[in-house]
């Protein structure tokens, strides 16, 4: 119970951590998009640009404090309103004789106060006397000094209960006012110490993060701190909102004036008419919210906050459905607001004319939808591989990732249909069907891996092709999808130098022909140059065949299946199936059980006796038949040519002779041992930790 309440307590700070930080962006939002006169003369000029920037500099400070000092700014800033209320309430109620009248005008026809006078004089005291306590409270006052603010509150209402004259009625409120203004300089005169101290400890902070963590961390640190996406995303909840409830009061009220100059309906149709919006005035209202709710570069981002929270959940729900846990698929988040931030810079957003600005937004939108269906492709296609790579058999583990496979297909071809037949053919139409284009070229890929990998699942026998295939295909999708890059590059390039171009422009083509065109292509040439030279090597070794692999008795070190119709031997005499070896050398060029080089012998091998992965050995039938030697380098401690390489010698060896060279031979491959000189002749001089070796190579040595 004690911890909800403190999650429940925590929880409410920080909502109202929040709220109290969203005014200053509205303050410097506002500052920002007021318009300036340049006109008024040099002092004028000065004094305006002042302002400005003591404005943007005192509202960023506020915007950055930390929840304590934010709760306490906020405490004193809410103690000299009710101060200037009060204030303002005393002068206002006595420079009035009819008091009533004046405040029924300033209320807006609001009758929040009765009207005669004991009940009026009593109301007004009550409201001094709100405004007092709060006063007192806020500042922490002790008792006597409490008592004397509220007296100098009440004192202005007195005169007017007595009938003072009207001079010296005004002259009781500005006296008051003054001495209720100068206990509030004074008090936050005392608290200067505190204000000082405040921004050391902040300054001292701030270096100290820096210096230690580095500027990025502490903007990282900052960002997290003061919750700045909540902020962004509640200014512009609040902004529109507003708008939106300004704008439907004009339409009403204009309504309203209408029906009065023609005279209404007898039936009252026209009242209802006033609260319900025709389809036109509806989208109207829209488009000029979502006009106004990127006027500004604050507004833009208050918007990428917006989106950055739907993307989340959008992206959290479509893991949950597939079944997926990867941490790295939840930063649809992130990607989605930075690449919508990144397109408005581009395009200049919020600085074209409204029209022109909603039109834009429109094909900004269809690129983000464009960018987020590929972040979701990335989402599925591993869980899609994992599913059908370990066979899983539920259908209900395989038709989720499915379907979402499927939408990913058929959105991208809808949304084309839908803007070549409503839009002529440009360079922004043109983009958005080629990230169409490679998004169902993307699904088609990943869907026919999959179905690969599900019938070599199904199949009973080893599909030796199956790496051969999966490669094929992926290979096409990727040299499809680097055409599809250059010919972005180029489209980008058209856009820059014959229709906007701009520096944001420039860069993101520099970043796009580095990683989606010159990565990508050292990274796929340097797959296939992995491949032949493995293949190469592959073929290149001894392979083993009938008898030879029934006499080894032994399975693959890498998949622990039987040798079914062939294996391939390593110089160090260890026997894999040549597609696992294959797959291994790709990653790197050793034998997996003992970590000898494997590497080509290009001169003739002489043929010996051979052993099994698991320290075994078979006599080769006849002389032409013995297994290869080991390559010039030394094995089990000798050199090759020392092993028997004869027929008779492999026979006496069979037949359990005893010896030196039959122990030797009949020791586990696993267990070969070298000193660390030989060791790092053996590996191209690389120093391996000795730990390393006894574990990898598994030693069965007493």
């Amino acid at each position: 119970m004690a911890s909800t309440q403190a999650r429940i307590g925590q929880q409410a700070l920080a909502v109202l951590d929040v709220a109290l930080r969203v005014p200053c962006i509205f303050i410097i939002d506002a500052i920002f998009n007021s318009y300036y006169d340049p006109g008024s003369g040099w002092a004028g000029a000065m004094g305006k640009v002042l302002v400005r920037v003591t404005g943007v500099l005192i509202s960023s400070v506020v915007l950055l404090l930390s929840q304590k000092a934010l709760f306490k700014f906020y405490t004193l800033f809410f103690a000299v309103l009710l101060g200037m209320a009060a204030v303002l309430f005393n002068y206002y109620a006595t420079s009035h004789i009819d008091f009533y009248s004046a405040y029924y005008k300033a209320a807006l026809g609001f009758r929040l106060l009765p009207r005669n006078g004991p009940t009026l004089w009593l109301g007004m005291a009550a409201v001094q006397l709100v405004f007092g306590v709060g006063y007192v409270f806020l500042l922490n006052l002790q008792s006597v000094f409490a008592a004397l603010v509220v007296l100098d509150i009440m004192i202005p209402l007195w005169g007017l209960m007595i009938e003072l004259p009207a001079d010296v009625r005004q002259l009781v409120a500005v006296f008051s006012g003054l001495a209720l203004a100068l206990n509030t300089a004074v008090c936050l005169a005392m608290r200067l110490k505190w204000f000082y101290y405040s921004c050391r400890y902040v300054y001292l902070l701030v270096r100290h993060m820096y210096r230690i963590y580095g500027l990025q961390l502490l903007l990282e640190d900052t960002w997290k701190r003061i919750r700045f996406p909540d902020v962004l995303r509640v200014f512009w909840l609040t902004r529109v909102t507003a708008q939106a409830l300004i704008l439907v009061y004009v339409v009403r009220a204009v309504r309203r004036e209408s029906g009065d100059a023609t005279g209404g309906a007898a039936d009252g149709s026209s009242d209802s008419q006033g609260y319900l919006l025709s389809w036109d005035v509806f989208w109207d209202l829209t488009s000029n919210l979502i006009i106004s709710g990127c006027d500004s570069t604050l507004t833009v981002l208050g918007m990428s906050a917006v989106i950055s929270s739907v993307a989340h959940y959008l992206g959290l729900s479509i893991l949950a459905f597939i079944g997926s846990t990867e941490e790295e698929d939840k930063r649809l988040g992130f990607v989605a607001p930075v690449l919508f931030f990144i397109l408005a810079l581009q395009t200049g957003l919020s600085s074209l004319d409204p029209e022109e600005r909603l039109v834009r937004l429109s094909r900004n939108m269809c690129l983000l939808l464009t960018a987020i269906l590929h972040f979701i492709h990335g989402m599925t296609d591993p869980v899609l591989m994992s599913l059908s790579a370990s066979h899983v058999s539920s259908v209900r583990r395989h038709l989720p990732v499915l379907l979402v496979s499927l939408a990913l297909f058929v959105l991208p071809v809808v949304l084309s249909y839908a803007l070549w037949h409503h839009y002529a053919l440009n360079t922004w139409l043109f983009a958005v069907t080629a990230f169409c284009v490679e998004l169902c070229l993307k699904v088609v890929v990943s869907l026919t891996v999959y179905g690969l990998f599900m019938a070599d699942g199904f199949s009973n026998v080893l599909w030796e092709k199956l790496d051969d295939y999966v490669y094929y295909v992926r290979s096409t999708g990727n040299i499809i999808e680097f055409l599809f890059g250059v010919i972005m590059f180029g489209n980008g390039a058209y856009t820059m130098m014959f229709e906007s171009g701009s520096k944001i422009r420039a860069c993101m083509m520099c970043l796009h022909a580095y990683f989606n065109i010159y990565l990508q292509a050292k990274n796929g040439w340097k797959t296939f140059i992995n491949r032949r030279t493995a293949v190469k090597k592959i073929n290149s070794l001894p392979e083993m065949r009938g008898d030879q692999l029934r006499d080894i008795e032994d399975v693959c070190a890498i998949c622990y299946q039987e040798f079914a119709t062939s294996a391939r031997i390593t110089p160090c005499h260890h026997y894999f199936h040549a597609l696992c070896l294959r797959k291994w050398l790709y990653i790197q060029d050793t034998c997996p059980m003992c970590h000898q080089r494997v590497y080509v012998e290009e001169e003739s091998r002489d043929r010996a006796a051979f052993s099994n992965n698991n320290g075994g050995y078979a006599a080769p039938q006849d002389a032409a038949a013995a297994a290869p030697p080991a390559p010039g380098e030394e094995q089990h401690g000798q050199p090759v040519d020392e092993l028997p390489a004869d027929g008779a010698a492999a026979g006496v060896q069979a037949a359990g002779g005893a010896g030196e060279l039959d122990n030797e031979l009949l020791e586990d491959n696993d267990s070969i041992e070298y000193d660390e000189d030989e060791w790092g002749t053996q590996n191209g001089n690389t120093p391996i930790e000795e730990d390393y070796i006894n574990d990898d190579t598994d030693s069965t040595e007493d």
